[in-house]
């Protein structure tokens, strides 16, 4: 296939490799979805703002990140289980918005 699609696959192929450069992408791309969701919250007088929001994304996406790392560099030695760190990430954001609520 060539033309767009070749390219969008091309993209996709280096963003799911780990390198400095698709670990910035994640980076920043977490950063600013963060900063999005931020400026919302910010807007509608809660508490929780754009650089809180900031620091859950970007935290979030390295610890995913840290996931994908063991998983591939692991060499499939059964080292580890990924799905943990997910679960983490969703345990701290639920501790977060339980803080909030009481």
């Amino acid at each position: 296939m060539g033309g767009i699609f070749g390219a969008c696959n091309a993209i996709s192929d280096y963003l799911h490799t780990l390198n400095m450069g698709s670990t910035l992408f994640r980076l920043i791309l977490a950063m600013f979805l963060g900063c999005l969701i931020g400026i919302d919250r910010g807007m509608k007088k809660r508490v929780a703002g754009v650089k809180t929001h900031m620091i859950v994304c970007m935290g979030a996406t390295l610890v995913m990140m840290t996931g994908d790392f063991i998983h591939v560099y692991s060499n499939g030695a059964g080292i580890g289980d990924t799905a943990r760190l997910g679960a983490q990430v969703v345990s701290g954001i639920v501790f977060l918005a339980w803080e909030r609520l009481s």
